[in-house]
């Protein structure tokens, strides 16, 4: 049976862990897969969150990228040459300094400890300062408008404004950084055989949603208005690329090095890298007039349309909308929310604390007890308070929240936002707060599907991917309530990953092009959530109670550079 089946492998880098996927290119089965967790990530390493410093050592990336692909490929048993291709996803924006020699600046002596010198994660937003300035000078300057296909606000967690801070920052990253990758294009440049830095082929996606890349302007933002902002950005564009690609594109075989690192030939292809949630996209089958919604920590939030359908349309207040990002001949809109698990762990984490703090400092119980106890209330925790949650009536008890404990990443970005919760009373329990905040949550999303949808984008079903979606039942429920639509769940665990084997797939000549893939390979579903009419109404006066606190807590939110 392997003989007669052809194989790829799907790398998907998330925030926590990098997971690798085997799968048989015939039917999309999943022959194998490894995760990996980053130690330094663990440890807090290199991240300050009272300044929304969130920085990660390319060196955990490149430990993972080894163990989980090696992984695969020995417990899947399958010959090498029948290992046709790769592709690799990772979050973004995360871009890296990089030297002349094709190397982070962070593998190297000088800067191994410097976070300056590490990838800026794309949580990271301190670089709030920068993304007003480019805002500001985009709508003043006398040129072209680089913001207008990527909603018309750039943000923090962008390209251009982690670069404008961090040299600014430091001098030492500035005078040695000689050109900067995105993670999912060094990723796929340390495991391919083209290593020059000028003739490597760079993600379309990262470029177009994140780096105001365009064909209608030649590229990247032109000189003059990037030597506006600091000229080592304006010289930085000759040290960049020009040109972008689709993921369906190959960008090398593997390197020696690697091959032999993986247990593989060289003669495995190696596709453009991408973005995870991108990838998530294509892994779950999306289609013309579905929201797939990627939902982890944060959320991001795809549609594909056509370009007749678009009409050269300017969506308002979105992450962009590129040209073949998703699925070639197709625009790829991008919308977001920069919190939504992450919501939910802040609960978790301040409930948690004095628990977990209390017992540690017990003298009544041994440490064995402790850690079992802690194992199995953190474990249960979530689960039980939704379960109390989800009993409770939407009425007065119930407080108003509003998702942006780390910013508001659409619509409209705005990283200085931050949330609030109204209506807090002395019968507000934990189980109340719980149900507000999955509410906070959901509510977002609703005022993202708002917005395309008044901007002429319609939207008929959505797909869920991700932990959130698995295993969150009363989220989804509400969710589906919220949004007065069903969704759908993907059976898969690693639908990024699936969708980076898709890719593949193609590249390795597999399948003939990313639509026929996804036919082939795209995941399955494993539940279904339907609208729940009678709280569909309920949650309409929710939702304009969570718009009014909205629009209070904006406009009485001081921008740090008024």
């Amino acid at each position: 049976m392997i003989s007669n089946s052809k194989f790829v492998i799907g790398v998907d880098f998330g925030t926590d862990s990098v997971r690798a996927l085997l799968v048989d290119a015939s039917n999309g089965q999943e022959v194998s897969n490894e995760v990996f967790y980053y130690t330094r990530w663990k440890q807090n390493l290199y991240c300050d969150p009272k300044i929304n410093q969130y920085r990660q050592h390319p060196l955990a990336h490149i430990e993972g990228l080894e163990f989980v692909v090696k992984s695969v490929v020995k417990k899947s048993e399958v010959p090498p040459e029948l290992i046709k291709s790769i592709c690799i996803d990772t979050t973004g924006s995360s871009p890296i300094p990089i030297n002349r020699n094709g190397v982070p600046l962070a593998l190297t002596p000088k800067f191994s400890e410097n976070p300056n010198a590490m990838m800026v994660l794309w949580k990271d937003h301190t670089a709030i300062e920068e993304a007003n300035e480019i805002n500001k000078l985009a709508s003043s300057w006398d040129g072209e408008d680089f913001t207008k296909f990527v909603g018309g606000i750039y943000s923090s967690e962008w390209f251009w404004s982690k670069i404008l801070h961090i040299i600014r920052a430091d001098d030492t990253v500035k005078s040695e950084a000689y050109t900067w990758m995105e993670h999912c294009d060094y990723m796929t440049y340390l495991i391919s055989d083209v290593k020059d830095l000028s003739k490597f082929k760079r993600s379309r996606c990262a470029a177009g949603h994140k780096a105001m890349w365009n064909k209608l302007w030649g590229g990247l933002p032109d000189k003059p208005f990037l030597n506006c902002l600091d000229k080592y950005l304006g010289d930085l564009r000759d040290r960049l690329y020009s040109e972008t690609y689709t993921s369906d594109t190959l960008a090398g075989n593997l390197n020696s090095e690697w091959a032999s690192k993986f247990g593989l030939s060289t003669s495995t292809t190696v596709a453009v890298g991408t973005f995870d949630a991108h990838a998530g996209a294509v892994g779950a089958g999306i289609e013309k007039r579905s929201l797939v919604k990627v939902m982890g920590t944060s959320t991001c939030d795809i549609i594909v349309v056509e370009d007749n359908e678009l009409k050269s349309r300017l969506v308002r207040g979105i992450c962009g909308q590129v040209d073949g990002s998703v699925i070639p001949s197709h625009f790829g809109l991008e919308a977001g929310q920069s919190a939504f698990g992450d919501v939910i762990a802040w609960f978790k984490n301040l409930f948690f604390y004095p628990f977990e703090k209390f017992l540690n400092e017990s003298s009544l119980i041994s440490e064995k007890q402790k850690s079992l106890i802690l194992d199995e209330t953190s474990r249960k925790f979530i689960d039980s308070i939704a379960k109390e949650a989800s009993a409770l009536s939407l009425d007065k008890a119930i407080p108003v929240a509003l998702d942006w404990v780390n910013g508001r990443r659409s619509p409209d970005a705005n990283q200085e936002l931050k949330s609030s919760i109204s209506g807090l009373s002395l019968a507000t329990q934990a189980p109340h707060l719980f149900k507000a905040l999955v509410h906070s949550i959901c509510f977002g999303s609703k005022m993202i599907v708002d917005r395309f949808e008044n901007e002429g984008i319609k939207i008929e079903s959505v797909i869920g991917v991700g932990g959130v979606a698995r295993k969150s039942p009363y989220i989804m429920q509400t969710l589906a309530n919220v949004l007065n639509m069903p969704i759908k769940i993907t059976a898969s665990d690693q639908t990024p990953a699936l969708g980076a084997a898709i890719y593949a797939s193609v590249v390795g000549m597999i399948h003939k092009d990313v639509k026929t893939a996804i036919e082939i390979m795209g995941s399955e579903f494993e539940t279904e959530y339907y609208p729940q009419a009678d709280l569909v109404e309920k949650n309409k006066t929710y939702y304009q109670q969570y718009k009014n606190l909205a629009q209070f807590a904006e406009a009485n939110t001081k921008s740090s550079s008024s």
